[in-house]
């Protein structure tokens, strides 16, 4: 029995865990020696793993031995699959999901190159990203490959979506924070939005691509506070906080400025940035256009409510430790979606169990739409018709 026990689930949140030289042979020639020079890559190198390491240990007949038992302990590049693509299809079968959108771990962020001078390198490392993400995902039609597309330079953004559309991309997913000389609702971006709806495929946002917290913040006068890997990179509960607030203001100027109205059959996601934020920021939407909607043409224009908008097209991965039936209850039952963070040590051992204990009291039709309807709505064609409900068609 899989570990979704025969259930139709679609996992919205799954990575890659790369090994350090992961981008080399994906890069254009001439750009890979000043990629490695930048200061975004050498401090990954520092919190990353030496290329080979756990290619050898994954080999070992012992640890392929224990796959099956401990698929759901083993994390991080520990866990199978994590990043030999051979393996994938495998912890695949295991899981039991219809499919799985797939990040990277390694270039979240694509190494601060977006709040650099260097435009040209800041594509080019987006560009490598693509191909890798791409060649990984080719062994499994179920492995739903995202693309990074920097939202900085109009004209290479829009060729890099249309690049990364052509090598296959099932979502293309940009950063929250908004770039540095223009908002994310630019109409200069609407190539990038044009491309993706015509190919019937979401724009995603995904944690590591927000603003960070302030590091001051840190400086209280007490010992530091770990994180849950023992170091101080990853969150802690008070740099956790800051986690979703890029991602409220850029959804919503883009709301506010008509973009999800400009192109209505888009899809949006906003994955592993949680979700209990979500009913609070939909009633402030309705309330700020409410308040200034005498003023503002912009506002008289919209479709409907930013509410109403919201359910039509955007969706969110609750994080397994918030309550998401109630999350469901206000929201309403349209916008959720189930990730497991597969293979990360976030996603935890029975994401699952956890997410089935908090909707409990949800109507069986809204616990459908959140394991797997909200899911092949938002990825439209980006997910093939066989892989949208193959138990029922099996059945």
């Amino acid at each position: 029995m899989t570990y979704a026990q025969g259930r139709l689930i679609h996992d919205a949140d799954s990575h890659l865990m790369e090994l350090d030289d992961c981008l080399d042979d994906f890069f254009e020639p001439g750009r890979l020696a000043a990629f490695h020079a930048c200061p975004g890559y050498q401090a990954q190198l520092r919190r990353g793993l030496r290329p080979g390491r756990s290619a050898e240990s994954h080999a070992d007949p012992a640890f392929r031995a224990g796959v099956d038992a401990h698929l759901m302990l083993r994390k991080n590049h520990e866990a199978h699959g994590a990043f030999i693509a051979a393996d994938r299809p495998h912890a695949l079968d295991l899981l039991g999901f219809a499919s799985q959108l797939v990040f990277t771990t390694f270039c979240l962020g694509n190494f601060g190159l977006d709040q650099g001078d260097d435009i040209a390198l800041c594509y080019a490392a987006a560009d490598a990203h693509n191909r890798m993400m791409a060649d990984f995902c080719a062994v499994d039609r179920r492995l739903l490959a995202t693309a990074y597309v920097p939202l900085e330079d109009f004209a290479r953004a829009a060729d890099t979506a249309k690049r990364a559309i052509a090598l296959g991309a099932k979502a293309l997913m940009v950063p929250s924070r908004c770039p540095q000389r223009h908002a994310p609702s630019h109409v200069g971006l609407d190539a990038v939005w044009a491309q993706a709806q015509e190919a019937g495929i979401p724009i995603l946002f995904h944690v590591g691509g927000e603003d960070k917290m302030n590091p001051v913040y840190k400086l209280n006068g007490l010992p530091p506070v770990p994180d849950f890997h023992g170091g101080d990179d990853n969150f802690t509960s008070v740099s956790y906080m800051t986690i979703p607030n890029a991602v409220m203001q850029t959804l919503a100027t883009l709301i506010f400025d008509g973009v999800f109205d400009r192109f209505p059959r888009l899809k949006w996601g906003a994955i592993e940035l949680g979700a209990a934020w979500l009913p609070g920021w939909m009633r402030a939407m309705d309330s700020a256009a409410q308040a200034f909607r005498r003023n503002e043409t912009r506002l008289q224009q919209l479709s409907a409510r930013p509410s109403e908008i919201v359910q039509r097209q955007l969706r969110v991965t609750p994080y397994p430790h918030e309550d998401a039936g109630w999350i469901v209850a206000h929201a309403g039952d349209r916008v959720g979606l189930f990730s497991s963070d597969y293979p990360h040590v976030e996603g935890g051992r029975a994401p699952l169990k956890r997410f089935d204990e908090s909707l409990q009291g949800c109507a069986p039709a809204a616990c459908q739409r959140f394991y797997a309807d909200n899911f092949i709505d938002l990825m439209g064609a980006g997910l093939a018709p066989e892989l949208r409900r193959p138990l029922l068609q099996a059945a």
